[in-house]
């Protein structure tokens, strides 16, 4: 479903209800807050909704990475801030050592799982973040420039679930200029990440882009209504793989999958793609987006070995893939690897 855009009067009743709909039937929530305008508005558009009526409580959580020396003062700005809207507030640190390379990708699983474990704790059954139109622009641009395929171009989703949490994103269909002007307008304060102007990171990277993108058409609305087309054609691919892995004679048991291996000759590659990937979840293993290529190359040894009346065994995301002589396909954790003789 595609998320709303913002309504002539964002503070009114009537503007809030629709927009945090999804959260009323909420054991409580959990709002990720940097200090950032975008979270800040998040912030005081859920103490204004949680103050109309009877609401799910509302937790604030701000994650210090512990990556920049001012991030400690921006967390106790946040939780002043929540404290005056009467909201209860966190401030949850990412410890240990952290790596030389990758930072944003392992900082951004420690942040979820964090906020995930954070969430547990309270009791509640939903994080909410404060994802804009033009994240969603920046996410699908990164995407394609890393070989996506149709999953991953459908961008962020409105609502989706991590590590047992509803994570939701009600402000997916709200450019960040119009909750920049909110703050101000309210006067509610915020502070600004300096992370967010280096250059060294991918996505500030192709935020200097957007403009150049938008002045040739190519701009946030336009990506944010693609992307929802690909998420159409994502599920409706989805679920005749799903029905097609079915049919195929798919069985579990202890942690192994297998089925008639001829359906991923059978059917259209695309499909037979979706077919694998699922088997490879239900096995408890799959690819990230980005390693959409392995699971190409996977799926058409397999096509080749399986029309040829071959037997294969390949690994792939941790799993043993095998094609036995009967056309039988199993998918099983990979065993250690041997060291030395």
């Amino acid at each position: 479903m595609a998320a709303p855009p913002p309504p002539d009067d964002a503070l009114s009743d009537d503007g809030l209800e629709p927009l945090f709909a999804s959260l009323d039937q909420a054991s409580g929530i959990v709002a990720a807050v940097s200090g950032g305008p975008d979270s800040t508005a998040l912030m005081h558009l859920l103490a204004r909704w949680h103050a109309a009526g009877s609401r799910p409580p509302v937790h604030v959580a701000t994650i210090d990475h512990g990556l920049r020396p001012d991030a400690a003062g921006e967390a106790a700005f946040v939780a002043r801030e929540a404290g005056a809207l009467g909201l209860p507030h966190r401030i949850l640190a990412w410890t240990g050592n952290k790596p030389r390379t990758g930072i944003q990708e392992a900082a951004r699983e420690a942040r979820y799982r964090l906020l995930a474990d954070h969430a547990h704790a309270a009791g509640a059954s939903h994080l909410v973040t404060a994802h804009t139109l033009d994240d969603q622009a920046e996410t699908i641009m990164m995407r394609l420039a890393r070989g996506s395929g149709l999953s991953g171009l459908a961008g962020m989703r409105r609502e989706t679930k991590r590590h047992g949490i509803f994570h939701a994103r009600p402000l997916l269909g709200w450019p960040k200029a119009r909750l920049l002007d909110l703050c101000r307008s309210q006067g509610w304060r915020f502070v600004e990440d300096p992370s967010n102007a280096n250059a060294v990171y991918a996505r500030v990277r192709w935020r200097r882009l957007m403009p150049l993108l938008a002045a040739e058409g190519l701009d946030a609305e336009r990506l944010s209504r693609f992307a929802e087309r690909a998420a159409r054609a994502d599920e409706a691919l989805g679920l005749k793989a799903r029905e097609a892995l079915e049919g195929a004679g798919v069985s579990e048991e202890g942690g192994r999958v297998s089925f008639e291996g001829g359906i991923l000759a059978s059917e259209p590659l695309e499909i037979a793609l979706r077919v694998l990937e699922q088997a490879l979840r239900r096995a408890g293993l799959g690819l990230e987006t980005s390693r959409l290529n392995r699971l190409e190359s996977c799926a058409e040894r397999l096509r080749t070995a399986i029309g040829a009346g071959e037997t294969l065994s390949l690994t792939i995301a941790g799993a043993l893939v095998r094609l036995d002589r009967s056309g039988r396909v199993s998918i099983a954790p990979e065993p250690p690897r041997r060291r030395g003789r």
